[in-house]
C-alpha cells in the first residue's frame, strides 16, 4: 500500500503547518478521532472512512481511546472531516469527534499498526470492499433489506420511520422473494447508507421477531412507477397509485379518500403501530439508535404511550411512575386515571423507550402487585384544561431534569438494565461513607444484603437488596435522594452482584 504522491504544494502546506502551530484544523490526509470506545476494533475506525475514499493506514491507542486515520488523499479526509462537522460520528452508540490531525502521515513502527495483523486485515477487507463495488455492491446509496422471522407484518411506513431515523430515505420498494419479505431503500449518499447498515443491520423490528439484515445493493438508483402501499418515492409525491379507480378519484379530487400517507413528508405522524426498537439487552447498535432517535418538532411520535394497570393504588404516585419508567427513557407526562386509580398512563419520548418500558417492566411485581404494561390506543397524555379539577394525578415533565436520555448519544443508553435486586448507585459525595447510605436505603424500607464502593472510583458503588421487588421500591424512593447539600444520589439497576 504505497501513500498518495506528496504534491510540492502539499510540502509547503507541511511547512506552513509546522511553523504555525495554533491551528490544528489545517487539512491533512491524517484524522485524528477521539472519545472511542475501548473495544472498537480498527476495521471499525476505518469503516468510518470507507466512504469518503481509500484508507491507508489506520493507528488505534487504545489506552487513550483515540485513532488515528490516513486517507490516500487530503480531499477525502476534508470531505470526511466537513461531514462528521454537521453531523455526528457514532462508534458502538457513542459520539466520537472527528477532525484533522497535526501529522501528515501516519509513520507507523513494528509496535504499531501496520505491523499490526488486525489493522492489516482491516486495511485489506476495506481494500476489497472497496474493489467488490462492481459485482456484489460495496457501499451504495441503496440498500437491500431482509426481514427475516417475520412473525407480524412489516409495513412500508414502518421501514420508512425506522430508516428515517438515520437519514432522508428518497425511495422505498418492497417485494417478496424466496418467500421472504424484502426492500431496496435508496439514500441521498453513500455516507448516510452506509451509517444506516452499521446501526441497525441485525436490529429486530418488533419483539425477538423481524429481524432486519442490510446489505448494499447492486443498483443505484431506483425507479419508482407507482406511490402506494409497496413502493414510493418521497422526492416525487405526485405519482399515481397504479390503482385506476383512486388514480382517477385523486385526478378529480375527490372528498375523505382515506389514501396512505402519500407525500411521505412525514410518514411517522400516520399513527401507525409501530412499537419503535424493543432493544431488549441493549447492543450498542441500539444504543446508535436510541442515540440517533429524531423527534419531530412539537409533535410526538406514533405510539409513544403506555398503559399501565394494576398497580398499587395507595402507593402509585406521577412522581413515582416518571422515576420508575424514566430508567428506560424520557418520561414527558403521566396521568393517573381519575376514575380508575390502578391505571396510569405514561408519555414517553420516544416510540423504542416505550418498546424498553414493556420488554423489563410488563409483570414485574412492584408495591405487591404485578403490573401490567402495554401500548395505549392514545397518541398522548391530555393535560387538564384550566379550573378542571385533577387532583394532581396528571403532571407534565418535559422540562425536567431528572430526564437520563436528553443527550443524543448518552452513555445512559449502554446501561439499560432490567429491574435486578442489585442498585447501581452514582454521585456520592466524598463526605457521605457506607453506613450513611446503607440507613437511608433501611429508612427507606429496603433490607440491605450487601454494600459496595468501586475500588476506582468511590463517586459510584453497588447495594444489594432483598428482592428485585424492593429494589423497584428502592429506586423510586431513592433515586434523586438528597445526600449532601450539593449532591443527589443517581440510582439505575445493575446488572452485576456483589
Amino acid at each position: 500500500m504505497s501513500p498518495a504522491p506528496n504534491h510540492a504544494d502539499n510540502n509547503n502546506d507541511a511547512k506552513k503547518v509546522k511553523l504555525d502551530t495554533k491551528n490544528p484544523g489545517a487539512p491533512s490526509r491524517v484524522i485524528h478521532i477521539r472519545n472511542i470506545p475501548n473495544e472498537v476494533t480498527e476495521a471499525e475506525i476505518v469503516h468510518l472512512g470507507i466512504p469518503f475514499g481509500k484508507v491507508t493506514n489506520v493507528l488505534v491507542l487504545k489506552g487513550k481511546n483515540q485513532a488515528f486515520l490516513e486517507m490516500s488523499d487530503e480531499v477525502a479526509a476534508t470531505t470526511m472531516v466537513n461531514y462528521f462537522t454537521n453531523c455526528t460520528a457514532q462508534l458502538r452508540g457513542r459520539a466520537v469527534y472527528v477532525q484533522f490531525s497535526n501529522h501528515k502521515e501516519l509513520k507507523t513502527d513494528q509496535n504499531h499498526s501496520n505491523a499490526n495483523p488486525s489493522a492489516q486485515a482491516a486495511l485489506q477487507a476495506a481494500q476489497a470492499l472497496v474493489n467488490q463495488t462492481d459485482t456484489q455492491g460495496g457501499p451504495n446509496t441503496v440498500l437491500r433489506v431482509i426481514v427475516e422471522h417475520m412473525i407480524y407484518p412489516v409495513t412500508l411506513d414502518v421501514l420508512y420511520q425506522i430508516f428515517s431515523r438515520v437519514g432522508k430515505v428518497l425511495k422505498i420498494v418492497t417485494f417478496t422473494k424466496n418467500n421472504t419479505f424484502q426492500a431496496l431503500i435508496q439514500y441521498p449518499d453513500v455516507v448516510t447508507a452506509q451509517a444506516a447498515k452499521m446501526t441497525l443491520d441485525g436490529q429486530n423490528i418488533y419483539n425477538a421477531c423481524c429481524t432486519l439484515r442490510i446489505e448494499y445493493s447492486k443498483l443505484s438508483n431506483l425507479n419508482v412507477k407507482y406511490n402506494n402501499d409497496k413502493s414510493r418515492d418521497y422526492t416525487n409525491p405526485n405519482l399515481p397509485t397504479g390503482d385506476p379507480a383512486l388514480d382517477s378519484a385523486l385526478a378529480i379530487g375527490a372528498p375523505n379518500l382515506n389514501l396512505p400517507n402519500r407525500t411521505g413528508e412525514n410518514a411517522s405522524a400516520t399513527g401507525m403501530p409501530f412499537t419503535g426498537m424493543p432493544l431488549a439487552g441493549v447492543t450498542p447498535t441500539a444504543a446508535a439508535l436510541g442515540a440517533a432517535g429524531i423527534r419531530l418538532p412539537g409533535q410526538p411520535s406514533p405510539n409513544c404511550v403506555l398503559l399501565v394497570s394494576n398497580l398499587n393504588e395507595e402507593m402509585v404516585t406521577p412522581d413515582a411512575l416518571f422515576t420508575l419508567f424514566g430508567v428506560y427513557g424520557d418520561v414527558l407526562r403521566v396521568k393517573i386515571l381519575f376514575n380508575k386509580k390502578d391505571n396510569a398512563l405514561v408519555q414517553m419520548s420516544e416510540p423504542h423507550q416505550t418498546q424498553l418500558a414493556i420488554s423489563h417492566l410488563d409483570k414485574m411485581k412492584t408495591w405487591g402487585k404485578q403490573i401490567r404494561v402495554t401500548l395505549s390506543k392514545h397518541q398522548t397524555v391530555q393535560l387538564p384544561k384550566e379550573g378542571q379539577p385533577d387532583a394532581g394525578l396528571t403532571k407534565d415533565y418535559t422540562n425536567s431534569p431528572l430526564h437520563r436520555f436528553k443527550k443524543p448519544g448518552s452513555k445512559n443508553y449502554q446501561n439499560i438494565y432490567p429491574p435486578s435486586a442489585t442498585l447501581h448507585l452514582s454521585n456520592i459525595p466524598p463526605t457521605v461513607d457506607e453506613e450513611q447510605i446503607k440507613d437511608a436505603f433501611t429508612h427507606a424500607g429496603a433490607s440491605v444484603k450487601a454494600f459496595k464502593f468501586f475500588p476506582k472510583d468511590r463517586k459510584m458503588a453497588l447495594i444489594q437488596l432483598g428482592s428485585v421487588e424492593e429494589a423497584i421500591a428502592a429506586l423510586i424512593k431513592m433515586h434523586n435522594f438528597q445526600l449532601s447539600d450539593s449532591s443527589h444520589l443517581r440510582v439505575s439497576f445493575s446488572k452485576s452482584t456483589i
